[in-house]
Order: C-alpha cells, then sequence, then structure tokens
C-alpha cells in the first residue's frame, strides 16, 4: 500500500472531523468548498482540513480510496458522508449539525480519557 494511502487513513483516523477541500477555510480556492466550510463552521465545531491543491498525492489517490470522484470531501468519524451537495442538503434539512456535534463530543471525550 502507498504511503499517500496510510497518509490518508492516518488523517481519517486521528481527526474525528475532516474536510479534503480545494484551500482553507478561511480562503477557500473553490466555490464547492466555500459552501461546505460554511455549513461544517455553521455547526458550530472545529474540524480540521487538508489543501489537496498543497498535496497533489491525496488529490490523486483519495478519490480511489474513497471510492468518490470529487472533492470536497467530508468525514466524519470515519465515514465518508460526501461532497459538497450532500454537506450543503444535509445542513439544511437538519441531519449535519448533530452528526458533527456527536463526532466532537466523542472526540472530546476520547481525548479527555487519555
Amino acid at each position: 500500500m502507498s504511503d499517500t494511502i496510510e497518509s490518508i487513513k492516518q488523517q481519517i483516523s486521528d481527526n474525528a472531523i475532516l474536510l479534503y477541500m480545494k484551500g482553507s477555510p478561511q480562503l477557500p480556492q473553490c466555490g464547492f468548498s466555500a459552501q461546505a466550510v460554511q455549513a461544517l463552521m455553521a455547526c458550530g465545531e472545529k474540524f480540521a482540513f487538508v489543501n489537496i491543491l498543497d498535496n497533489p498525492d491525496i488529490r490523486s489517490e483519495l478519490p480511489k480510496y474513497a471510492s468518490w470522484p470529487t472533492f470536497p470531501q467530508l468525514w466524519i468519524d470515519g465515514e465518508l458522508v460526501g461532497g459538497c451537495d450532500i454537506i450543503v442538503e444535509m445542513y439544511q434539512n437538519g441531519e449535519l449539525e448533530p452528526m458533527v456535534k456527536a463526532a466532537a463530543a466523542k472526540s472530546a471525550e476520547a481525548s479527555s480519557d487519555s
């Protein structure tokens, strides 16, 4: 298995809420990433991100690993939630925030146990 896939697995397991995106939350570099960040930020929890523009190896390998061709990609508790349309739709219908809050609470609990 490639080092890149190992890095991706590590990132996903180390971060309860992880967004693979173009740019950063402060400076998204595509409209879809910007929409995903807005929906996530509106949930009120901190989240990790990986700028795939700075990581071409991840940009090329993650779609194969995730079986999901596009970015952004939101991962919560090690599971791929989806891309921009799914993130925004889940936020609008009230599904995203409880999922994000639960993952953040579980992550905080786990880090206070260690």
